[in-house]
């Protein structure tokens, strides 16, 4: 069952690879559609398709684009009230013959609306209909019977995405706007809260130097649960840093712990961060890597001074405070 498991999961990912390979002008033109809009776009949908569209909606919304779902069964029942001229329209369907967004095609046109479609099937009646497909075509779906949604939403949902990032990259969306949308929850803390308020300091951080016995810089560690011991020189220049890890090596590699000092065991030349480096650089630093990390020190900018230590439970619990 585990193996199934990844087989799915590989399937999905090279059903994404192959449709990334595919992007061509097409996207571009449908950037082209929406970008003049002073509105907003509506993103449609039925089924697994509807909720794709409506995540897809989301995206946009929170990067620069405003819009709105609306759920193609709904639209011929007051729905497509929402639909305004010359509003751009996606229309999301694996098949190309939902009979619910073909039914709009029609009275869409009439009003000026740009169609978009992200289509499963690139020749299909719905193709036809739109003025750009954008082809989320697979060649099987990712479960053992090859018929459940799997593959083909994942597909339209990240072709959805690359529309989003062109857009948002073609309007200059940036931090400063990401931080006006989202001022509440983790993602907008992170923008607007910087390492130094947060980060410890003084007497709340095991210090010791490279001649510290290992014993005393287990008791430091104990003292002050950080996860890490910053290793100083005398004029408190960042030399290296222990970690938990590092300690757990030792033990494991060494069965009398006593002649070892802090420089056997420490990491030199660890990453660092300066005090006024933003909590999402920081976070990008320990978790955008082949193996995470939880707690840097904090250096002065252009110097070696340690001023301290931040964890990856410091930034999350930002959050919450």
């Amino acid at each position: 069952l585990l193996a199934s498991a990844r087989r799915a999961m590989r399937s999905e990912g090279e059903a994404v690879a192959a449709a990334a390979d595919r992007l061509n002008g097409s996207l571009m033109r449908a950037a082209e559609l929406i970008l003049p809009h002073t509105g907003k776009t509506v993103v449609a949908g039925v089924g697994k398709s509807g909720h794709v569209a409506q995540q897809l909606a989301a995206t946009l919304q929170s990067t620069g684009t405003p819009a709105v779902f609306l759920q193609g069964a709904e639209a011929s029942h007051g729905d497509f009230g929402v639909c305004q001229p010359g509003d751009p329209v996606i229309l999301i369907s694996k098949s190309g013959a939902t009979a619910e967004l073909l039914a709009l095609a029609q009275p869409l046109r009439a009003m000026g609306c740009p169609l978009i479609g992200i289509l499963g099937a690139p020749a299909s009646p719905l193709a036809s209909e739109v003025s750009v497909v954008l082809d989320a075509s697979v060649q099987r779906e990712a479960d053992p019977e090859g018929f459940l949604p799997t593959s083909s939403a994942l597909v339209a949902l990240a072709t959805g995405h690359a529309l989003a990032i062109v857009l948002m990259q073609a309007r200059g969306f940036g931090k400063e706007d990401f931080l006006r949308l989202h001022a509440g929850g983790q993602l907008g803390r992170n923008l607007s809260f910087t390492v130094r308020e947060v980060m410890h300091t003084g007497e709340s951080v095991a210090w010791v130097t490279p001649q510290t016995p290992l014993r005393q810089v287990v008791i430091a560690m104990s003292g002050r649960p950080l996860g890490a011991a910053c290793v100083i020189s005398s004029d408190g220049a960042l030399i290296g840093l222990v970690t938990d890890g590092d300690l757990r090596r030792a033990l494991e590699q060494h069965e009398d712990i006593r002649p070892l000092e802090a420089s056997h065991v420490m990491t030199r030349s660890p990453i660092t961060v300066a005090p006024g480096a933003l909590l999402h650089d920081a976070l990008s630093m320990m978790e955008d890597r082949p193996r995470q990390i939880s707690v840097l020190p904090v250096v002065e900018p252009g110097g070696l001074l340690c001023l301290g230590l931040l964890r990856l439970h410091d930034i999350y619990r930002s959050g919450l405070e």
